[in-house]
């Protein structure tokens, strides 16, 4: 019953059908209470201090002076009512949903059991169990109180000092948070880049600009072994060893990737293997005979926007209506750091990998009147194939926002001509967008 699970089935309620939806956390899933929301409350907050930290380079002077508790604070009463599911279960059970709470798991053709309880559909089960945070088998990590992304928008207080095993999305995006509201930050990451599924020109953008911040990078690092020492406040301090150096701080946020235990969830009922990471779809969603998927488990982005895509597709397909089949092409996704990256598609090096014929293009943001005048970094970048593009990168201020009309632009396979002869208004930062079609190399 996370959001694609709560959306399919507060649907089917509304169509007629006798509708059972499984929970064994919150209902509304992981988005509202752990990540999307209160995370971008988050980092609302933190812009602000940013551009209250610009005023004397542009506009005067100011004081900026942080007070997490206003965080906190909205985090707890406006975003997750103290983390109570209330609102999002009495909706469901208003549109005639039936509420069980617990853990289910397949145990025959669409039969799930809860406990004691076992429930048989005449129609079929839908599977959305989420993504649960990956602990890492790092040595000493289980033994060390760390954080999630589950324990840290609960924080009430700024540490001094906080290590992130992770070079992610939600890893960059909370690191950046709390170097802002005070924290001494260091961001360790295995892989030799930043935001490695992304261009590298993005992984470089955001180390650029956290180590003009103070945010301490380490690329291209193992951790071989995670300790706890007591004294250095009332937590202790936790020493990450990572390669060469060693590293101290007084919070350990892990956001090293996301999990399913699908032997747990009993798959392999349905033919599935309980040993994979995902679960296999077709494009109706369907996982096997009177089953289908949506969400994360399916291993098409962790995003609540794909959860929701493919929640109204399932709702289609079980009520035997007609509708477009799923469609990945121009997938989006947004990471929230300061400049925020948008990004499209495909990137230039998977473009390259299946076999196009690529030409790319890129524009620096500054170099646009309103980059200029905004003193903003970021870029765009192009990714051409046939005629038309097949990926883009939007990043910069309000990144996730300009790129909508790159998400246009590759999902109605819009010729570059046609994209070139465009107007686009002056001075918007989207208007960088012509720049880059130009530099098509």
């Amino acid at each position: 019953m996370g959001p694609g699970g709560e959306d399919v089935a507060g649907r089917l309620a509304e169509a007629g059908l006798k509708v059972v939806g499984v929970e064994s956390r919150l209902v509304g899933g992981e988005c509202p209470y752990f990540g999307c929301v209160p995370s971008k409350m988050m980092i609302r907050a933190s812009d602000l201090l940013a551009e209250g930290r610009r005023i004397g380079d542009l506009a005067g002077s100011a004081e900026v002076a942080p007070d997490w508790s206003k965080v906190a604070g909205r985090i707890r009463d406006e975003a997750t009512d103290d983390w109570d599911d209330k609102v999002a279960a009495d909706r469901f059970t208003g549109k005639g949903g039936i509420l069980v709470r617990g853990y289910g798991s397949l145990t025959g053709e669409r039969e799930v059991t809860v406990g004691d309880r076992v429930f048989r559909a005449r129609r079929g089960v839908v599977l959305n169990p989420g993504t649960a945070p990956a602990v890492p088998p790092i040595e000493g990590l289980r033994n060390v109180p760390y954080w999630t992304n589950r324990d840290i928008v609960k924080a009430t207080e700024i540490p001094d000092s906080l290590i992130v095993l992770g070079g992610g999305a939600i890893g960059l995006e909370l690191a950046q948070v709390f170097r802002r509201f005070g924290a001494e930050v260091t961001v360790v990451e295995a892989a030799d880049r930043l935001l490695a599924l992304e261009e590298p020109e993005a992984g470089e953008l955001v180390r650029e600009t956290f180590e003009a911040e103070g945010i301490k990078v380490r690329t291209g690092v193992k951790v071989g072994f995670v300790g706890h020492e007591s004294g250095g406040g009332p937590e202790g301090t936790i020493t990450v060893h990572a390669g060469d150096e060693v590293l101290r701080a007084s919070r350990l946020l892990v956001a090293a990737g996301r999990f399913t235990d699908l032997e747990a969830l009993g798959v392999a009922s349905a033919g599935l293997d309980p040993s994979a990471r995902t679960i296999p779809v077709d494009e109706r969603m369907r996982a096997a005979e009177g089953l289908w998927a949506v969400g994360d488990v399916t291993g098409k982005g962790a995003f609540t926007h794909i959860s929701m895509y493919q929640a109204a597709i399932v709702v289609k397909d079980i009520l035997g209506q007609d509708g477009p089949p799923a469609d990945y092409r121009a997938l989006p996704r947004v990471t929230f750091t300061d400049p925020e990256i948008g990004a499209v598609g495909l990137t230039e090096r998977q473009a390259r990998e299946k076999g196009l014929k690529v030409r790319t293009g890129i524009t620096r943001l500054g170099d646009s009147t309103r980059g200029w005048i905004h003193q903003a970094e970021g870029f765009i970048k192009v990714v051409e194939a046939d005629g038309v593009l097949v990926g883009a990168t939007s990043a910069g201020p309000t990144g996730g926002e300009v790129l909508s009309a790159l998400v246009v632009a590759v999902h109605a396979q819009v010729p570059v001509k046609t994209l070139e002869s465009m107007i686009y208004a002056y001075p918007t930062f989207h208007r960088a967008i012509s720049e880059a079609l130009r530099a098509l190399d």
